[in-house]
């Protein structure tokens, strides 16, 4: 039998993961592809967990781990440059 997590708890690892999200540099890209794959890994360990238990959460972290260092790596904005003055 698969025990599931308190929902209290779900909620408070949830609220972390978003409080954490908004730390760091927006034009790092080493930065911003560090912090997308903890949220990546984050969001593809409770899908993975919820979808097929303790293996199907390992899986979820790595693809989610990988899919978000890559996207958080690829959208760093350049910085805005100050023409004019």
């Amino acid at each position: 039998m698969i025990r599931i997590a308190s929902p209290r708890i779900f909620a408070a690892l949830t609220l972390c993961g978003v409080a954490l999200a908004g730390c760091g540099s927006p034009y790092d890209s080493g930065a911003r592809a560090g912090s997308g794959a903890l949220i990546g890994a984050g969001g593809g360990a409770a899908i993975g967990a919820l979808a097929g238990g303790g293996r199907g959460a390992a899986i979820g972290a790595l693809a989610g781990g990988g899919t978000g260092a890559a996207v958080g790596a690829a959208t760093t904005p350049n910085r805005p440059t100050r023409n004019g003055y």
